[in-house]
């Protein structure tokens, strides 16, 4: 299964919604990022999106490079620098206090493009710094249900579909509505657990520290040499 999206408006490569993703507040994903990033730090957002968490940092008085494959997604990014680039082949050639990969970009199912996704955390974070990543764990992999939703202010998200296609990989498809707008998007998820997640992390260079979040959906890894 390819990932895809539909609806209106610009459709990343990956199958995200721009239009959509403009509509949705940082919630906490901003606030896990500054309680481990020094006051007036630098943080590297792989995967920045619209910066829907970016502009929170910046207002923070975090100093933020945003990072998308997507230039339509960048666009919409103020008051950061903006680096349009696949993250696996990103090399900045300089470090930062934190490093953060959201969007569970990391249940990626290619093996070898999670590694690259690792691997450019790991050569952007200064040593003793934070890398910050959110993921799906294994139990909520286990307890999707078709048809399951929440409210994001005034968008509607729901799971409209979901199957496990082979073992411990899931194909996905969202419903997001706003107003009489309305758009999909298809993905791929491998399912993880803790010890495959830690090997993850080792192969290259990072150590799980610990889980930042009650839902353990956000976790910091570290350098092994900080």
């Amino acid at each position: 299964m390819k990932n895809s999206g539909t609806g209106p408006g610009a459709i990343t490569p990956d199958g995200s919604p721009v239009e959509f993703y403009t509509l949705l507040q940082p919630g906490r994903d901003a606030d896990v990022v500054i309680q481990e990033t020094p006051p007036g730090g630098s943080v590297l957002e792989l995967g920045a999106g619209v910066g829907r968490v970016t502009h929170a940092l910046v207002e923070a008085g975090l100093q933020v490079v945003a990072v998308d494959e997507s230039a339509e997604m960048l666009a919409h990014v103020r008051g950061a620098e903006t680096v349009h680039a696949r993250l696996q082949d990103l090399r900045l050639d300089r470090r930062f206090d934190t490093v953060t990969l959201a969007s569970q970009l990391v249940n990626v199912v290619d093996v070898e493009v999670r590694r690259s996704f690792l691997a450019a955390c790991a050569r952007h974070v200064k040593p003793g710094g934070a890398v910050l990543v959110q993921w799906m764990t294994a139990e909520r992999h286990d307890a999707w249900q078709a048809g399951s939703g929440r409210k994001d202010g005034d968008v509607t998200i729901t799971l409209a579909e979901v199957e496990q296609i082979s073992p411990g990989v899931f194909a996905a498809t969202m419903r997001y509505e706003h107003g009489d707008r309305v758009w999909t998007q298809s993905f791929t998820s491998r399912r993880m657990t803790d010890d495959e997640l830690a090997d993850a992390l080792a192969a290259e260079g990072l150590r799980l520290e610990r889980f930042l979040t009650e839902d353990r959906m956000w976790f910091l890894a570290r350098p092994f040499t900080s």
